[in-house]
């Protein structure tokens, strides 16, 4: 994990606060409290977010806030188009992964095909 490496007095700089990877608010809180402990400060380059600056802060918690309800409001409209295909009988989910047979255990793997490419430059 990227935060494993950062040090005391490091900068940790992303283009948009979406590029850290929270999923609500309280995540993107507690990256910014681990930074914080470690004397990490952050910066965004697209967005006037710098942690070592308390307008910075409060803007670094109005984007969390707007992207956890961006977040809410598609997951609704996303079970309202679910519910309306259910409705019409043109749902029927996502298609389960495929599985692949396995080899009985003790058994060598099956050669993998060369692909033509590589049968070429042989």
């Amino acid at each position: 994990m990227l935060l494993d490496f950062l040090r005391q007095g490091d900068t940790l700089v992303v283009i948009r606060i979406d590029r850290l990877g929270p999923r609500s608010v309280r995540d993107l809180q507690d990256i910014v409290h681990e930074l914080k402990a470690k004397g990490v400060a952050l910066t965004a380059t697209e967005q006037p977010v710098d942690t070592a600056t308390a307008g910075g802060k409060a803007f670094l918690d109005m984007l969390g806030v707007f992207a956890e309800f961006e977040t809410k409001l598609r997951r609704e409209r996303q079970l309202v188009g679910i519910a309306a295909a259910k409705a019409r009988g043109v749902y029927r989910g996502s298609a389960a992964p495929a599985k692949r047979p396995r080899p009985a255990p003790g058994l060598a793997r099956p050669a993998l095909k060369q692909c033509r490419h590589c049968q070429q430059r042989a």
